[in-house]
């Protein structure tokens, strides 16, 4: 799967969402580089323009320069926010298909995983230029970002959640953020969920509002599908009491009557702790009494 080794190997900073914070690139860049890595940056990756890093056409150009240039080895999106789905149907990712690059980020970024999903083209959904620079070294989520880009693939093992459901599958690792990826339902960047292993995550979403994707899933046909369901972190979506459950009731209840494993609590999302995930790699679930067992290898 891995395009990398252990000698250094380019990465290219983008910003194809959300304005950021250039102080972040700059750490992330000193950190990169201390891990061993050349790093370039794209012409736009530090504009604003409104809420975006930059106007569409230079997102567009960014991103697309990046894909072609045959020198990177992996493309970081400095952050999420919004703003891919402008975007996402005037990029050619067909390079990739040549030229593989690992592109990492999440959030917004879930939309390019998506597609690159579709395309059978492996990418990461991991942090990005903030936590890169906040988090100490040794952390969970940049220790395995670590071993991704040296080609080493992650075995992650879970602690047990009350409210799993046991048993085990294989299947290609899809999804990200839930907002994003309902966003793409019913255009030709929709994910196409059979017999994949399906990992949600948000931030700031109503419990209804959340339960109404959901459903939408639900009467879409995709949890009839699927071979599995990751439920990571659900940040500041507060429980609602006039809902009657709590958000993760809502989400057991609504997979009910299905026979696939679920695990609650993976520790990826919108958190500091935000284990890196090889979305559209084949991957191993298992969920028992013992915990979960999610293997890359």
């Amino acid at each position: 799967m891995s395009v990398y080794n252990n000698k250094a190997h380019k990465i290219c900073i983008i910003s194809p969402s959300g304005k950021v914070n250039p102080e972040f690139i700059d750490g992330a860049i000193l950190r990169l580089k201390d891990w061993g890595h050349e790093i370039i940056e794209g012409k736009y990756s530090r504009e604003a323009f409104g809420r975006y890093a930059g106007t569409e056409e230079q997102r567009i150009y960014d991103l697309q320069t990046a894909i072609n240039d045959e020198s990177i080895s992996a493309i970081l999106c400095a952050r999420g926010g919004y703003g891919v789905a402008q975007i996402i149907d005037k990029i050619d990712f067909s390079p990739l298909l040549q030229n593989h690059k690992l592109l990492i980020g999440y959030s917004d970024i879930s939309a390019i995983h998506a597609v690159l999903s579709n395309m059978n083209v492996p990418s990461v959904h991991g942090v990005m230029a903030k936590q890169i620079t906040t988090l100490q070294d040794d952390s969970h989520s940049l220790t395995h970002l670590k071993n991704i880009l040296k080609g080493k693939l992650p075995t992650y093992n879970i602690p047990h959640h009350d409210l799993n459901r046991a048993g085990s599958a294989k299947g290609k690792l899809i999804g990200g953020n839930l907002s994003v990826i309902a966003g793409l339902r019913a255009t030709p960047y929709d994910l196409n969920y059979e017999n994949t292993i399906l990992f949600i995550e948000d931030i700031g979403e109503e419990p209804y509002r959340i339960d109404r994707i959901l459903q939408n899933f639900r009467l879409g046909g995709v949890f009839d599908t699927i071979s599995g369901l990751i439920i990571g972190h659900f940040t500041d979506c507060n429980d609602d009491h006039l809902m009657n459950k709590t958000l993760m009731e809502i989400i057991k209840d609504l997979t009910k009557g299905y026979d696939f494993p679920v695990c609650f609590g993976f520790p990826a999302g919108h958190e500091d702790e935000n284990y890196p995930l090889i979305m559209g790699k084949e991957v191993k679930f298992i969920v028992n009494e013992s915990g979960v067992i999610l293997d890359f290898n």
